[in-house]
């Protein structure tokens, strides 16, 4: 089977393009941080509101599934990471092995980790509840296990308290009013799904601008060499792998069945570019380095749709083998 990146993949490499050739500067890079600021805001707001509470209780009950994935989320994937932050700064630099950390405790993809489930008819109904609730809960979680995770290995450059003052105004309080405002708004977001995606994606694509424009102002290229580059792209293929090989390892010796076993895989090995980013521009608002920091959840979000096709197509090859 070809593996050929998604047209936003594409879109997105020509974003980080484009801010390595024109990065926007001085006032242009000021009013593109407040409408980052501001479409972040609006952006978990939509969420908020977009939240069903129906899909919460569906597979609600299934509280063993939920468990186990969001322990292999905020537990095993951040115990991980942790080792790689002992490879900064001799072999990589000191903004992209936190990046490595704040990858480790980011909530599971809504996305991409549905879609996969259900095309390896795997548990949808558990997987939509798992999903969200990382997503819900890791607008909480994050921030505090990246505290720990900081704290434990000594980085610095991280404001906690100014952190989760960010987190509270610009992403639950937005979250609750989107969610409280469902009533009204919900019919609407049900009825053309297709916008809070494309929203997200362009919520996306501007903080990456935003992101690697600050980033090259401040010499990103110079600190960041390809060697770096290329250990990251391949610490983030071994990451993935491992997750998979102990998520379906675990998942076997807990006595899942095959349904809930591949709505463990997918969602418990993937990570949210949606959430991670804003989240990311909150948690690291004026670092030099930001651009440095995404850089393994934007590596590790493409691996993880690419490998993530062929192993729902490989579980949909054995279903329709066994019947």
């Amino acid at each position: 089977m070809r593996l050929r990146p998604d047209p936003f993949t594409l879109v997105l490499l020509a974003a980080i393009a484009a801010a390595s050739l024109r990065p926007a500067q001085g006032t242009a890079a000021e009013w593109l941080g407040l409408l980052g600021t501001l479409a972040v805001a609006v952006l978990f707001f939509i969420h908020g509101a977009a939240l069903s509470r129906d899909q919460i209780r569906a597979g609600a009950t299934h509280w063993r599934l939920h468990l186990f994935i969001a322990a292999l989320t905020f537990l095993l994937f951040p115990l991980l990471v942790l080792p790689i932050d002992g490879l900064a700064p001799r072999w990589i630099p000191e903004d992209l092995a936190l990046g490595f950390l704040y990858l480790g405790v980011l909530p599971s993809a809504v996305s991409s980790s549905i879609a996969f489930t259900a095309m390896a008819r795997g548990n949808v109904p558990a997987g939509i509840c798992s999903a969200a609730a990382s997503n819900v809960f890791g607008m909480m979680l994050t921030p505090f296990l990246l505290m720990l995770l900081v704290s434990t290995t000594g980085d610095g450059g991280f404001d906690t308290l100014q952190a989760l003052r960010d987190i509270v105004l610009q992403l639950l309080l937005p979250f609750a009013l989107g969610h409280g405002l469902r009533h009204w708004l919900g019919p609407w977001l049900d009825r053309h799904p297709g916008f809070s995606a494309r929203y997200d994606q362009g919520v996306i694509l501007l903080i990456v601008y935003a992101a690697f424009s600050q980033s090259v102002a401040s010499g990103l290229w110079q600190q960041l060499p390809v060697t770096a580059i290329v250990l990251a792209v391949a610490l983030c293929l071994l990451l993935l792998v491992i997750l998979l090989a102990l998520t379906t390892w675990l998942s076997r010796r807990a006595g899942f069945n095959r349904a809930d076993e591949i709505a463990a895989v997918f969602c418990g090995s993937k990570k949210s570019l949606a959430s991670g980013l804003p989240m990311a521009k909150v948690l690291f608002a004026g670092h030099p380095g930001f651009g440095m920091i995404i850089l393994p959840i934007i590596c590790y979000n493409q691996i993880q749709i690419l490998v993530g096709a062929a192993l729902a197509q490989r579980y949909l090859k054995q279903a329709e083998d066994s019947q």
